[in-house]
Formats: structure tokens, sequence, C-alpha cells
């Protein structure tokens, strides 16, 4: 049986690669989403409902689960990824931007799990997932506005799984995943003088999208995706004075390009349509390349990483 899924945040990056991965399933999705016609078009063989809306606005996702449930007459599935990023020294980050930053990664998520939670307790069921970071367990010089909403996060989603106990059929998974190539880094705030990029290992949204999915067959209190994320956890718990002292020269190093850029806002107070995709261009899109090998081996390659 298709699900019913709420996408809050599809327009770009994982949300994006998150709703086509529901929709090669065959679940119906209602969509938060501003880029209407591209997403819809990427989804053809599913009912799709697109509502605009921005996650920070008072009683706008209270309106996009109202439009879910009168088309759809349910919702099984809240999936909640919208987020921005801005660069810069904490005292050197415009308040605004911080405070906005924030509203968005976690006051924003929190109000996603409000409106899905509600729904859920009235009707008994329900899968609410999350999307967090590795930043919600380490830190990261910066990056402080981020880091803190992720931090922030980890606590709420915590808390809210204790409080979820006397109700084993509503599940909240948080997937954590590392650096992913999306364009979120691009598109982020910087007051830092140097373009952001993802730093090594990335993978793909595709296979945080992955998880995502696999977490309504399988829900589990959190997923991490990133073949560094434990390496990371571990040397910042364990060993914190030679994180503290390695932190800092690695992200300049691995974390900035070499890129200068002026201040700006980046898409934190407003989308940016013209920037928004699956990918940031930090891999190489071996989905597309397989598409060019011929016969069996090109078919079990698309298989792979379908």
């Amino acid at each position: 049986m298709s699900r019913v899924v709420v996408i809050a945040g599809a327009t770009s990056g994982i949300g994006r690669a998150t709703a086509r991965a529901f929709a090669e399933r065959g679940d119906r999705a209602a969509r938060a989403t501003q880029t209407l016609a591209e997403v819809r078009a990427e989804c053809p063989d599913v009912d799709v409902l697109t509502v605009p809306t921005d996650v920070t606005e008072p009683g706008a996702l209270e309106a996009l689960a109202g439009a879910a449930t009168h088309r759809f007459g349910r919702i099984d599935v809240w999936v909640h990824t919208a987020a921005v990023m801005a660069y810069g020294r904490f005292d050197e980050l415009p308040e605004r931007v911080f405070d906005q930053v924030v509203r968005t990664d976690l006051l924003a998520a929190a109000g996603s799990a409000r409106v899905a939670l509600r729904h859920f307790r009235a009707t008994g069921a329900g899968t609410l997932i999350l999307t967090g970071s590795v930043l919600g367990h380490i830190t990261a010089p910066y990056m402080s506005a981020y880091v803190a909403s992720k931090w922030g996060l980890q606590g709420l989603v915590r808390t809210l799984q204790q409080e979820l106990r006397d109700s084993p059929r509503i599940r909240l998974c948080l997937v954590n995943p590392g650096s992913v190539d999306t364009p979120v880094y691009q598109q982020a705030a910087n007051y830092l003088g140097r373009v952001g990029r993802p730093p090594p290992p990335v993978t793909s949204p595709q296979r945080v999208a992955r998880a995502i999915v696999d977490c309504v067959d399988r829900p589990r209190r959190e997923v991490s995706v990133g073949r560094l994320n434990v390496v990371l956890r571990a040397g910042f718990t364990m060993l914190p004075g030679v994180y503290d002292v390695l932190v800092g020269p690695l992200m300049r190093l691995a974390g900035l390009s070499g890129r200068p850029v002026d201040a700006h806002d980046g898409t934190v107070f407003a989308p940016n349509p013209l920037g928004e995709a699956v990918r940031g261009g930090h891999l190489p899109d071996l989905r597309q390349l397989a598409r060019g090998v011929p016969g069996p081996v090109g078919g079990v390659l698309r298989r792979r990483l379908s």
C-alpha cells in the first residue's frame, strides 16, 4: 500500500533526492517547495501535491499538513530536511543571520515535529523523520549557527523519543549525515571570505535519501550516514584536546575552498531557485555515468546506484 508522505524542504539537496526516492516506491507526497514544476516533473508516476511553504512562517507547517490531509485523507510519514547554513566567525556573523539559521534549522524542525506528532497522536500511528548532522555530535569552527542548531535538534529528538515511549506506533527517527554533495555550501551565507565546501569523504544525497526511506520500513532512533562519522565522534569525545588542535587547520584546508567571496546572506532569508538542485557538484554523478554504459554491465551498475 502506498504511503502519504509530507516532505518539508524538497526543493534541493537531500530533500529533493528523498522526494524522488519516495516517488520511485509509489508513495503519494505533499511537499513544501518553491520549485513546483521541476519537482512535480521529477515524480511523474505518483500523485504529488506541491505546497509553497516558508517553514519559518507562523502557521505555514499547519497549512501544509491541512493541505495534505485534505488531498489524501491522512499523513503516514513526515520528513523534515529544510536547512540553511552560514560561514563566519561567531563575533563577525551578523546577529540576524545567526538567528535565522537557528530559526530555520532548529525551530522549524521543532515546528514540523509539533505538527506531525499532534497529527500522529490523533490517528494513533505515523513516522517522523528529522535530518540532523554529524555536527550535532561534534563541532567545527566558522559554522556556529549551524552547529548550535544541530546540537539543539539532537537534544530535542532524544527528549521526544522519551516522551513517545507510551506510543509504540509513533516512530521518531533522526538521520545524521556527514558531508553530502548538495548545493547548501555554495548557497550558504558567507562572512568568512572563502566559499565553503563539504570536507571529504563526501557522500551522495541519494545515499542519505535511501537511509531516510529505509527508516519508514525499519524505524531506528538514529541513523548515521558517512564513513568518518564514528571516527570524528570518537575523536571529539575521547581526545578533545587533540581534536581542538586539529579541527581548525583541517577545516581551513578541507572545508573551505580557495575561492574568495564577498560577504552575503546566501539563501538564509530567501531561496534562490536557480541554485536549487539535488547535487552540488562536489562528486561525479555516477548514476548519470552509468546510463552511458551499454549492455548487462550498465544494467547492473544502474541497479546498484538506484
